[in-house]
């Protein structure tokens, strides 16, 4: 079989996030770490990347029975599912994951937001000469809200719902976790909302698609 269910949703910041850009042409006095923009609007994004390679990264350290150096190694479902590069293995990911551009910009101006960033000022000190290091460094609002647009790709009807149980887990884990930097220092929590599956090529059955949602609400 062949078919593509596309996978539509909120992702939505609960702290400050960070996911650096480029500062190689900053100015004197500019912020030191400024967040990733889209070229045309200069409004923040979420690279799919960065939800792909995040969410990999924690199915991981569940599916993997012992810690591995190259994501090629991973537990075969993982490699089913985002695809390995792996010598005389490859495999084609079975997920698409679209960089995710805001969404509510208009709504956060409404709520009195002047910026849709804000700039967190931190200080690193050494202990033992005391000197202050301090720097500035860009975060997404919370309460920003991202477009998820993802595409499934069905190729044997028996694995769907087993690759869903994947992708769906991985999302839950990462709601535990963070997405960006400095996720131990509160940044990058996030959550997401009103998720839904629908099949746009080919034929899914509707028990199966069915079982998908309910997947997906459970997260």
């Amino acid at each position: 079989m062949y078919a593509k269910i596309h996978i539509t949703g909120i992702l939505e910041t609960v702290t400050g996030m960070h996911i650096g850009g480029s500062s190689v042409f900053a100015a004197i006095g500019a912020v030191d770490s400024p967040v990733i923009k889209d070229a045309r609007t200069n409004l923040p994004m979420i690279p799919g990347s960065s939800l792909k390679g995040k969410m990999r990264a924690l199915l991981a350290k569940t599916y993997n029975e012992a810690p591995v150096s190259l994501p090629d190694d991973d537990d075969k479902r993982l490699t089913r599912v985002f695809g390995t590069a792996k010598k005389g293995q490859v495999k084609r990911s079975r997920v698409l994951i679209s960089d995710m551009m805001l969404c509510n910009a208009e709504q956060l101006r409404e709520q009195g937001l002047q910026a849709l960033t804000e700039i967190k000022f931190e200080n690193s000190i050494n202990r033992l000469s005391a000197v202050a290091n301090p720097r500035q460094i860009e975060r997404v609002v919370r309460g920003a809200e991202f477009a998820l647009d993802l595409i499934y790709e069905a190729e044997v009807e028996d694995e769907i719902l087993e690759d869903f149980e994947v992708l769906t887990q991985g999302m839950k884990l990462l709601q535990y976790d963070y997405l960006g930097g400095s996720g131990t220092r509160g940044y990058g929590k996030v959550q997401f909302k009103e998720l839904l599956a629908e099949t746009v090529v080919g034929e899914v059955s509707d028990v199966i698609l069915d079982r998908c949602n309910v997947m997906l609400k459970g997260v």
